[in-house]
């Protein structure tokens, strides 16, 4: 392909600061955002079965600090990493799903993933993602898409633009080579548009820095700059590695829930008023054997959690049907048994959040998911 000397100007002023983006007013005030765990969170640690006989048989010293988290009812604990998410179910923004599945039964993290974030039946039956099929259904102004991410992930893939941003490792550039950049493009409209968009991301996200200590915080705020104000994104997705604990997990996971609670917390904070008009959906692509293993970690399972948050979720309660962890009741002998369909949870409470027609909602976001929507899980 040929570019010309204006689309490689016009690529440079961009690449400087990317994305390229900068939104135009939203129509609404509703916000959406995705936080995809990759990897295969364990759900039976995160929200864990204390109630349930079975469970501390299954998890030995896995279940050794999950006592002191919060008691949600006579079945479930919190996490004791997640005292922010904790304070949020106490103020009704927080509902968990319980043994949920997409309808991925294998265990690959590719396949999985790709279901979940496509909303197909079986791996790479479709090509676009259920957040990019969202947006045409959304108002103009609120179809303002971002991948927090290197590249585009598969969610947000297909027809309808979309923007990522992934912050850089390069130093900032000088205030005063900003301004002559400025200066020489203030001639042609299309590279000074182009180069006030640039500039205006840059604005958005400046301070903010996805790894090092900060961790999840700095996620969550780095989310949060990307959303505020008339300028900012309506729809994102987040990408969270490392949830895959084959190996020495009560720590590793810990910390990976640590972060998260984090990054919810940032994020709050950061959207200030505008958390009333947000909905956060958290989900993994399936969840992790029930039993330890030799290694103090835990091997690919069926069953999982996701959670919702923000301020217009109707919290406060863990919507399960408990299937039980005896031998007999198990997955294959291994894994929580699935009981509800994921895909009817997150496009429930999408449908709800965005006031779209449920049918509608099921059968372009969730095709795979056999068509039937959780309702009552945001407040409309």
């Amino acid at each position: 392909m040929k570019l010309d000397r204006r689309q490689l100007l016009a690529a440079g002023a961009a690449s400087l600061f990317a994305p390229r983006i900068a939104f135009a007013a939203a129509s609404t005030p509703k916000r959406l955002v995705f936080v995809i765990q990759r990897g295969a969170a364990d759900g039976l640690a995160t929200l864990a079965p204390l109630g349930d006989p079975a469970y501390s048989g299954l998890r030995g010293d896995l279940a050794a600090d999950l006592a002191s988290g919060l008691k949600l009812d006579g079945m479930f604990t919190l996490h004791p990493a997640l005292k922010q998410l904790g304070t949020l179910y106490g103020a009704k923004q927080a509902l968990f799903a319980h043994a949920v599945a997409s309808p991925y039964r294998d265990r690959s993290h590719f396949d999985g993933q790709n279901v979940l974030e496509t909303g197909g039946a079986q791996p790479y039956d479709r090509k676009d993602g259920w957040m990019n099929r969202l947006l045409p259904l959304l108002p103009a102004g609120q179809a303002r898409a971002l991948a927090v991410s290197a590249t585009i992930p598969a969610a947000l893939r297909g027809d309808a633009p979309v923007a990522s941003y992934a912050p850089s490792n390069l130093p900032d550039a000088p205030a005063d080579l900003l301004q002559r950049v400025s200066m020489l493009y203030s001639g042609d409209a299309e590279l000074h548009r182009l180069w006030e968009e640039a500039l205006q991301t840059r604005a958005m996200a400046a301070g903010t820095d996805l790894g090092g200590a900060r961790g999840g915080e700095a996620a969550g705020k780095l989310v949060a700059a990307l959303m505020n104000g008339p300028q900012g994104a309506r729809v994102v997705m987040v990408e969270t590695t490392g949830w895959d604990t084959h190996a020495g997990q009560r720590a590793r996971l810990t910390a990976q829930l640590s972060g998260l609670d984090a990054l919810i917390a940032a994020l709050k904070t950061g959207l200030g008023a505008a958390w009333d008009e947000t909905l956060v959906v958290v989900a993994t692509e399936f969840g992790r054997t029930a039993a330890v293993n030799g290694t103090g970690g835990t091997d690919h399972g069926t069953g999982s959690m996701a959670m919702l948050l923000g301020g217009t979720v109707a919290g406060g309660r863990v919507v399960a049907d408990w299937p039980g962890l005896a031998p007999a009741q198990l997955y294959e002998g291994r894994d929580l048994k699935p009981t509800a369909s994921l895909d009817a949870v997150l496009g429930g409470a999408v449908a709800a959040h965005f006031g779209i027609d449920p049918a509608l909602a099921a059968a372009r976001l969730f095709p795979g998911g056999g068509g039937r929507l959780v309702g009552g899980l945001v407040r409309t």
